[in-house]
């Protein structure tokens, strides 16, 4: 069985499906991680360079789980049918590569998203409000940075899971970790506002996003 490092074990733990997709798979470790311990009934990996497409192929024939494994080549969400897969998932890619890969096929875009960038997750925090797409879970993980995992669910209506929060901080920050005071997310605003506080002076940028980080400080001293 495959070992996973910490951050892909934490996308794992937020993959409950019965069809789901992993774009840009790479290895192949987390859908065969997912099928073996059951958290999934079939999967599909979708992958665009040739290089870990065939990795992928070999690592599911050597596993012996082609039969419900299917890896496609291909481009984001393209290579998967209308309404084939209840969950995505897509790791170790950039919030705005990640938003793109939404945006290019919203039709495929699943009722549930597990998604893991390697830079902030404000972007897709704010794709998902506007997008009816609850945060349902939310994590951060400690890497060669503090990666964050998000659990995204198709939802009507506005998120409650703003509700009493300001909005730009919570989505900056997560609210989720901002109402746990999660130990990490405390690192990660003190160290914001350690580097923005010599930057800040009336009208520049460091001065709204030096609030938005005293406000998370606050928030996290409180809640």
């Amino acid at each position: 069985m495959p070992s996973l490092d910490a951050r892909l074990s934490a996308v794992l733990a937020l993959v409950q499906a019965r069809c789901h997709a992993d774009i840009g798979s790479d290895h192949a470790h987390l859908p065969l991680r997912l099928l073996q311990l059951g958290r999934i009934e079939r999967g599909i990996i979708v992958e665009l360079n040739p290089g870990p497409l065939a990795h992928a192929r070999r690592n599911v024939a050597r596993a012996g789980l082609g039969e419900r494994l299917e890896v496609r080549a291909g481009d984001g969400l393209a290579p998967l049918a209308l309404g084939e897969v209840d969950s995505v998932s897509i790791t170790g890619m950039g919030a705005q590569t990640m938003l793109g890969i939404l945006t290019r096929e919203p039709l495929r875009v699943p009722p549930a998203l597990v998604l893991q960038p390697n830079d902030s997750a404000e972007p897709l925090r704010r794709w998902a409000w506007a997008h009816g797409y609850g945060l349902r879970q939310e994590a951060l993980v400690a890497g060669h940075w503090a990666y964050p995992v998000l659990r995204l669910e198709r939802r009507p209506g506005p998120d409650p899971v703003y509700d009493g929060l300001p909005l730009d901080v919570a989505l900056r920050y997560g609210p989720h970790l901002l109402r746990c005071g999660d130990a990490l997310l405390r690192q990660q605003v003190q160290a914001d506002v350690h580097r923005l506080t010599p930057l800040a002076a009336p009208g520049r940028p460091a001065q709204a996003d030096l609030s938005l980080a005293q406000t998370a400080l606050d928030l996290l001293e409180t809640l």
